[in-house]
């Protein structure tokens, strides 16, 4: 009987299995599909970086002597000193991607290749039908992920030339004097386009990237923007009305959504470089402001039909490839559909979780089933970012225990985001 089984092993779940080899206190095992720790091997791009401080790790943030964090991932591959002298504050995506794979090799109780099938609810248990076998467990944890999301219009052409961003890298593509449209203004459209700048796939022979955003706009990485990613930010926008919920996440897009200000960068200077110094014949195309409404066959390539906000006119992009940079949704798994009938769910199907990550569901006195990356609506912007992994894991570790195995009591933040219902309120007193 395991105290916790864990459902998929990506960052999230690797975290909460991370904190529980601190203690010994519950049994526990996870299980994944994948034959080997993997994060999004399909957007690895050479030249892609982190939005997130190394230091907001699996672990470091509430146990910070941890065998498995980023500096002691650093020690054991000899190369401490020299990542000093790197003065790297945001690491590449494959570095923090080979840290987490490094640590999921020293850990136990990681099941990898083998999925889980099914998950059935009988007796006060859960009963995890997985390849290797059935597990009883207490309480789940669901980690899968969110799968890549298509628009309807694009589906039906899908294929070997229209695909998801998050393939890019796993497939073997030739750019070389083909004309490509990169659709999507966020950190992945923008990564594709600065590699397909450094030729990476070819020299295209044109290229074009399209937003619907009104410009290519950078990550809010201000110093008060970062409070947005603390635990007590994250407290507080639980207690919000659901109109504040919706009005804070919508403001806050830009502070976990927007391109990071090195990347824009050395898009803008190969541009001028090549476009103004070297006086190339211009191949890039800079389209914001549009919506790609549809997309048909022509040809040998493809129609993209595009929507400029700007001037309220329709437009039409020809290419040959088109790459997807569209994000991705949430979905109930499949192995979920024994449970599904005992989930309250929101009105859009989506999950509800209270304050510790602890999905409602009507034999939730009794066993708990925890989500990671489920709670954008609930907790806020940085429930799906890495900056906060450390503490949730913790939480949903000390919930699960019934007591405090980590200590997650802080400072003061310097914001008061409310007062207490208590205070009287603030009065100014002006002088004459």
């Amino acid at each position: 009987m395991l105290d916790l089984a864990g459902i998929g092993i990506g960052p999230f779940n690797l975290s909460i299995a991370a904190l529980l080899n601190e203690t010994d206190e519950l049994n526990y095992r996870f299980f994944d599909n994948k034959p080997r720790f993997a994060w999004h091997p399909g957007l690895l791009l050479p030249d892609a970086h982190m939005q997130t401080c190394y230091l907001k790790d699996l672990v470091t943030a509430v146990a910070p002597t941890s065998r498995v964090s980023f500096l002691s991932y650093l020690v054991d591959k000899k190369r401490f000193y020299r990542f000093l002298s790197t003065d790297i504050g945001m690491i590449s995506r494959t570095e923090f991607s080979d840290y987490m794979a490094w640590a999921a090799s020293k850990l136990e109780n990681l099941n990898f290749d083998d999925a889980v099938t099914a998950i059935e609810y009988a007796n006060g248990q859960f009963v995890i039908k997985a390849n290797s076998g059935d597990y009883t467990a207490k309480n789940i944890c669901l980690g899968t992920g969110k799968k890549p999301y298509v628009p309807s219009e694009f589906t039906s052409q899908l294929g070997d030339n229209v695909f998801h961003a998050c393939e890019i890298m796993s497939r073997d593509i030739d750019l070389t004097d083909k004309r490509v449209a990169v659709i999507g203004g966020g950190q992945t459209g923008a990564d594709i386009v600065l590699n397909t700048l450094q030729q990476h796939w070819g020299k295209p022979e044109s290229l074009y990237w399209i937003s619907r955003r009104p410009n290519y706009q950078p990550l809010d990485e201000a110093t008060f923007t970062n409070e947005f990613f603390t635990p007590q930010y994250t407290e507080c926008f639980f207690d919000l009305p659901e109109l504040s919920k919706k009005r804070e996440v919508k403001a806050q897009k830009l502070a976990s959504d927007g391109i990071t200000t090195e990347c824009l960068k050395r898009i803008y200077q190969y541009l001028y470089q090549h476009f103004e110094v070297n006086g190339e014949q211009k191949w890039v195309h800079l389209l914001p402001n549009r919506t790609a409404q549809g997309l048909s066959p022509i040809g040998s390539g493809f129609s993209v039909q595009c929507h400029n906000s700007l001037n309220q006119s329709d437009e039409i992009i020809n290419a040959d490839y088109v790459i997807l940079a569209t994000g991705f949704e949430s979905a109930l798994p499949n192995y979920l559909e024994p449970l599904k009938p005992l989930l309250h769910l929101n009105d859009d199907g989506g999950l509800q979780l209270d304050s510790h990550f602890n999905i409602k569901w009507k034999h939730q006195n009794k066993n708990q089933i925890y989500a990671v990356n489920a709670g954008l609506n609930s907790h806020g912007i940085a429930e799906p970012q890495l900056s906060l992994m450390a503490w949730r894991s913790a939480t949903i570790i000390n919930h699960l225990a019934g007591t405090v195995l980590f200590d997650l009591s802080e400072t003061q933040s310097f914001i008061d985001w409310t007062l207490p219902k208590s205070s009287h309120p603030l009065s100014l007193t002006t002088a004459v």
